[in-house]
This record gives structure tokens, sequence and C-alpha cells, in this order.
């Protein structure tokens, strides 16, 4: 009875708010940018897990998928058209038991492996280094390698980091060579591990601190390519473990990285990806967005060893973790994608953008068929992209783009576990090599539109065009049978003048504008 009585208070409590006054003001702040919005943030993570790799960015030269060199032809182009900055490679847990010489040299005789990590599949090893490396030459983008200290070597990331970067006669440069591989690839960013504190090895963070010290030492830099080395950071609320490397660990490392999932709890269901009520809806908005507080946190113990910010924080594993599909393998985390999981993405990079003074770079978990992915596909040949692709899609112009403080006073709403959320977000910034300013703004009521009025001060404007992802109902996605359910469309309900710039923002949308 009083479970019912309070889910009754907290269901009032958010329908009060969404009848509540819609005319929302605010200020862009064009003659205050600081700060850049680096590309990296918005890049992604593929790990061997489910069909990630395998049937998702991989499926062989003799596939009869469409296929580039085994790249699956689909994917690549999407991936390409959402101009990725950043891939996070092999892992997550299972990077630390991987061991690379496995993956390198003629496929056929390449040892198999199980993945006990994900399910105790067994994979063939078909995708390796160079597969890897040569996929992130082919989109342009940063390879980030997730580095084995759980059950590796200090020799073997040695040598691994010589294979892949090495231009001289080295012992690891001559076996790459042999493998078909002349040049070394450029390999800036380094994970010295994934995870110590859980699957990477159960670790204290005193522990971890001096493995970093050692592992990371022997990471050398070869012939002109400066590694970034990354320290395994906290999970979620552990604001000891960031202490502690700070204080064992210090300018030592370049970044450390953070993981938060929006994720109901790691015991039991996590509950549906696609079924859902509004109050479930409610409560993710509000665990998603409580990522400030945590990024606040370890940002707050970091200042006071590193008061000029030179050491990165990576939040290099983020987003939904649902239940995985009926239907599907288990330990595989292939789960549907909403829009729901599209308003996590807006809000999480909304939020990404206001830190950019520390937070170097963010991976979403995860690319392809696995958590909250951009891309689904199936071994018919299929391909279908997610509501938070869209999302992905539409921001791209924020990447290297110029932070554009903004100040916004709207309505919020208090949400299941007594958090109080803001109705709507709204980021800015200034075009990269332009002076565009691009806006996000993003409305999480269910049911009411929002009136949004901002000055903009230190910037003229003439002009505005955007376009918005929305639905009709929350729990829309798109599958193989209806691909373009959730897409994005024009959006006109926006005016620019002297005064500044009005916006009417539908119910459940996700808007971005360009005002020039």
């Amino acid at each position: 009875m009083n479970k019912l009585f309070t889910t009754l208070i907290l269901l009032s409590a958010i329908s009060v708010s969404s009848v509540a006054d819609t005319e929302n003001h605010g200020i862009i702040h064009a003659d205050q940018c600081k700060q850049i919005i680096y590309k990296e943030i918005y890049g992604q993570f593929a790990e061997h897990l489910g069909s990630c790799i395998y049937g998702g960015l991989w499926v062989g030269e003799n596939s009869n998928i469409p296929n580039i060199n085994g790249y699956r032809k689909d994917v690549f182009e999407a991936l390409k058209n959402l101009k990725v900055p950043v891939l996070r490679w092999p892992g997550g847990c299972f990077a630390d038991e991987y061991h690379w010489m496995d993956g390198i040299g003629p496929k056929d005789k390449r040892p198999t492996m199980q993945n006990n990590n994900w399910g105790g599949t067994i994979e063939n090893n078909s995708f390796g280094t160079h597969e890897f490396l040569n996929l992130c030459e082919m989109l342009g983008c940063e390879p980030y390698i997730s580095g084995n200290v759980g059950s590796g070597t200090v020799e073997e990331l040695a040598k691994w980091v010589e294979y892949m970067t090495s231009g001289g006669n080295t012992p690891m440069a001559k076996l790459r060579r042999e493998n078909g591989r002349d040049k070394p690839w450029h390999v800036k960013f380094l994970g010295v591990g994934n995870e110590s504190w859980g699957c990477g090895g159960n670790m204290r963070p005193e522990y971890y601190s001096d493995l970093f010290r050692r592992y990371s030492t022997y990471c050398r830099n070869y012939d002109g390519n400066q590694l970034y080395k990354i320290a395994s950071g906290a999970s979620d609320y552990d604001y000891n473990w960031t202490k502690v490397m700070m204080n064992n660990v210090g300018h030592r490392m370049d970044g450390i990285s953070l993981h938060y999932y929006t994720v109901t709890g790691w015991n039991g269901s996590k509950g549906s990806a696609t079924k859902f009520n509004n109050n479930d809806f409610y409560w993710t908005m509000g665990k998603c967005l409580e990522i400030e507080n945590v990024i606040n946190k370890h940002c707050a113990i970091m200042d006071k060893e590193d008061p000029k910010k030179q050491i990165g924080l990576l939040v290099d594993e983020w987003g939904t973790w649902w239940d995985e599909e009926p239907g599907t393998i288990k330990g595989h985390l292939y789960q549907q994608n909403s829009m729901r999981d599209a308003f996590v993405a807006a809000l999480t990079l909304n939020v990404f953008h206001r830190h950019t003074d520390r937070i170097r770079m963010a991976n979403i978990a995860q690319v392809v068929n696995v958590l909250q992915s951009m891309i689904l596909t199936n071994d018919k040949g299929q391909m279908v992209l997610t509501p938070t692709y869209h999302v992905f899609e539409m921001y791209k112009k924020f990447q290297d783009a110029t932070y554009l403080p903004t100040d916004l006073k709207c309505d919020s709403m208090n949400v299941p576990d007594n958090r109080n959320i803001p109705i709507v977000s709204a980021s800015a910034a200034r075009e990269k090599d332009s002076n565009t300013i691009v806006i996000s703004l993003v409305n999480v009521s269910l049911d009411k539109a929002q009136n949004v009025s901002l000055n903009i001060e230190g910037a003229k404007t003439n002009t505005v065009s955007g376009r918005i992802l929305t639905c009709k109902n929350i729990k829309d996605y798109n599958d193989f049978d209806n691909p373009n359910l959730v897409k994005p469309a024009i959006f006109s309900d926006a005016k620019v003048s002297k005064s500044g710039l009005k916006v009417k923002i539908p119910a459940r949308s996700v808007v971005v504008l360009e005002l020039k």
C-alpha cells in the first residue's frame, strides 16, 4: 500500500510540472567563447562482445553481405557519415583477456579463443590489430587501444606498442612488415588496462596505481608517435579511486577514465528497452542527468592535484543498459534502441559540452549491436540506424566547435528517486572554421510543447534553419521491418530577429538549429 501511494505521489509531481508555464528564457553568451568541445567527446566503442565486431563491423572478405575488404559496407558508410572521431577497441572486459599476437598473421593460422566475459563465444581472431587500425585509417578516426593489464604482461603491452608504431628495424616492426604492413600506424590513445577495479583484475586502487606506473613506463614513443596514456579510472561514484590515482600517479598519466551507465542496477532485471511506462522514462532522464554531479565530484578531486587541468577525464563508457532482447543470445547484450535512448544521448552530450575544460573524450557503449548502439544489423544483410545514431548525426557540428555558455531559466520536474530535472536542456557552440552558431534544444516533457526565447549576446544572426527528432510515442524505435519510423525531419518553428531567437519545441523532441 505504501509503495502504491509513493508511486501515485511521484506521478502526480510529474503531471503537475508538465502543465506548468511553458515560457523559457535564456541568454547565449557568444562573446564568452573560450573552450573547445573536443571532437573525441563523440567517440565510439567497439568491443569483442556479441555481434559488435563479427557481423557488425566485420563480415570477412568472402561474405555474401556487401563488404569492403571484409568490413561490412553499409555499416562502414553509416559510420563515415557520422564522422566518428575516435574508436575504442578491443574492450571493455575483453581487453584484459586479449593477447594481441593471437590476432596477427595469416587468418587461417590464428588460434581461436573463448570469450569468457561475454557468453563463452568461440572467436577465430580474424579481426585483430591490422583489421582494427586499417578500419580507423579508412574512417579517418583516431584509434584508442585498450591494453591488457589484467592477464597480460609488461613485455606483451610494450611489444604491442612497438608493433603498431615503430618505423625502425626493431623486432616488432619487422614482424609487422612480414604481416603486410610497411609503415607504422599512428596510435595516439592507449588505455593501460580497463575497469581494473572489476573485470580487469579486481584490484585495489593502490595496487593498480603502481601497476600503471610500471606498465606505462615501458609503453614508449616511437618515431614521432606520441602516446596519450590513459589510466583505468573509477566506476560511477567511486571517488576514492580517483583520489588515490591523483595522489599516487598524478601527471604520469595523461588522462583517467570514468564509466557511467544509465542502468537500474546490477542485480536482477534492468527493464525492457521498449516496454516501459512514463514513470520509467522520467526515472531514466533523472538517472542520466545525474552524470553531471558525478563529473563535478571527480573533477573537484582532480582539481586539487591538477589545478591547471592538464590531466584529462575520459568518459570512455557511457549509455543505457537494459535487459537483452528476448530470443537473443545470453551474454551478448543486444538491446533495442527507442526514443528514450535518444534523449539519454542528447542530454548527456549537452552535459559533456559544459565540462570540456576537463573532459577530453567520451565513448558511448557501443557502436553496433550492443547496448546503446548506433546501428543494428542482422545476418540477412539488413541494417537499421537507431534513434541514438540520429542524435549523433544531428550533433556532429558540435565536434571541435567553440562552446558558448548558455543560461536558461526553465521549468523543472520532480521525477522518481526524488531527482529534479529541467524540462528543457540547451547547448550552444560556434561551429569550427565558421561563424555559424549551432544550438541543441531538448524537451523531455512527454505531453507539453515548450516555448524558448534566447537572447544572443556578442553575435549577429540573420537566418535560422533546423532539424527535429521526435516521435508519436516515446517507445517508438526502428527495426528491420520498419527502419525509418524514427528519423530527423526539417524543423521550421524557429524565428530569429534583432530581439533574439524564439523556438517552439514540441513534446518529446530533440531540435538542432543553425544560426547564421
